[in-house]
């Protein structure tokens, strides 16, 4: 079915070529990295997480997110859902490569990456979460795959692709805990120190991938004619509008025990995040941008009048996800590491090859979701020919 992929319009081409020109950026940037180290980031000694492992934690999010379409597909026969859950899972394995990615340019030198397999220990959380990535990688991209050559071949699914999938819903849920429990098992680390971020972790989670799922959807719509169904559309947006309510209130829920119980430690942490420290406020404004979108997204989608509406469903979508992106990205790591212990006040900025490294991410990612999506897309569309 590859041969699907290598056939298309003069503007799939073009876009294509576009991505290639964000990986191209992206290698040249990362090779300048490896040869001068990760001096040339904003990150340093006080502040080691930055924009790479931002984008990490929000798409692992974005990754788990394909049980929403999965669970109700196939435990539940949800028929609708029929033409949007392939694209739900193979979304799943672009992201799970892009937060593989971003682990990769994260460490420095690559060859670290083989320290785990080569001295693998079970009481390491960063050895669970390779575990659990590879393997969601495997069970999305095996049964989507296999499952969609057995409809170009009008033939039933293997035997084996069944359990697969119903191994893939809870292992879904297991990645994002997994990566909520690296920051929480950090006991140095007030705050993320918190039993409460692997369920606000999963919140965001299903709350932002179905939400990037609709958007595709509505891309793939206006510029393929592929339509995955209104009455589907409308269910993952009901997703999101649980989702959303879900997390906002995991919110409240943080700020109200840190300011509540005034501990210091913890409190430090929050004050830098939504009020800002000795004239760095910059994270303040995003964060604070993000709680205003998180509110308005909430508004128009809690009101059937407006979540129905197909004009305002994709900036609906587009406030999650900017909303979320934040939550999840620099407003999580970076008041984690400030106040420093010795509660001084530092500052990270992302510089230009960091943005170039992940703008590389990005399109290597963008390539496999058109790749995969342009494939779904052919498959669906002679099977509705009769071809």
């Amino acid at each position: 079915m590859v041969e699907k992929a290598l056939k298309g319009t003069k503007r799939y081409w073009t876009w294509i070529g576009f991505l290639l020109f964000l990986i191209l950026i992206g290698f040249v940037s990362y090779l300048f990295q490896l040869k001068e180290g990760l001096g040339i980031t904003g990150m340093g000694r006080d502040i080691s997480w930055g924009l790479y492992i931002a984008n990490f934690t929000f798409f692992v999010g974005v990754a788990a997110s394909a049980v929403m379409v999965v669970l109700p597909y196939y435990l539940h026969s949800f028929v609708q859902f029929g033409r949007i859950t392939i694209l739900g899972e193979f979304l799943a394995v672009a992201a799970v490569v892009i937060t593989v990615l971003f682990i990769v340019v994260d460490l420095g030198q690559p060859s670290r990456v083989f320290n785990i397999l080569l001295y693998p220990s079970f009481s390491s959380l960063l050895f669970w979460d390779m575990v659990v990535l590879s393997g969601y990688l495997f069970l999305n991209l095996f049964s989507g795959w296999y499952t969609l050559d057995a409809e170009d071949k009008e033939e039933p699914p293997l035997r084996w692709v069944k359990p697969l999938i119903l191994i893939s819903i809870p292992w879904a849920i297991s990645i994002h805990t997994v990566t909520a429990f690296i920051f929480s098992g950090l006991s140095a680390r007030p705050f993320w120190l918190t039993a409460i971020l692997a369920p606000r972790f999963l919140a965001s989670a299903f709350a932002s991938g179905p939400s990037l799922l609709i958007l595709l959807c509505y891309v793939l719509k206006k510029f393929t004619k592929f339509d995955a169904g209104k009455e589907a559309i409308q269910k993952v947006a009901l997703i999101v509008t649980y989702a959303m309510l879900i997390n906002f209130f995991f919110l409240l829920v943080e700020l109200f025990t840190v300011f509540y119980s005034a501990i210091p430690d913890h409190k430090g942490h929050f004050i830098y995040l939504f009020l800002g420290s000795n004239g760095t406020g910059m994270l303040s404004v995003f964060m604070w941008f993000s709680v205003a979108l998180s509110i308005c997204s909430l508004v128009l989608l809690i009101r059937p009048e407006t979540r129905k509406n197909e004009s305002l469903l994709p900036w609906i979508c587009g406030m999650v996800l900017v909303s979320i992106w934040i939550e999840k990205g620099l407003a999580l790591l970076i008041p984690g590491f400030i106040p420093t212990p010795l509660h001084d006040i530092a500052s990270y900025v992302p510089t230009l090859p960091e943005v170039f490294i992940t703008l590389g991410v990005y399109g290597l990612g963008g390539l496999i979701i058109t790749g995969l999506f342009k494939i779904a897309i052919e498959v669906q569309k002679a099977k509705e020919k009769g071809i």
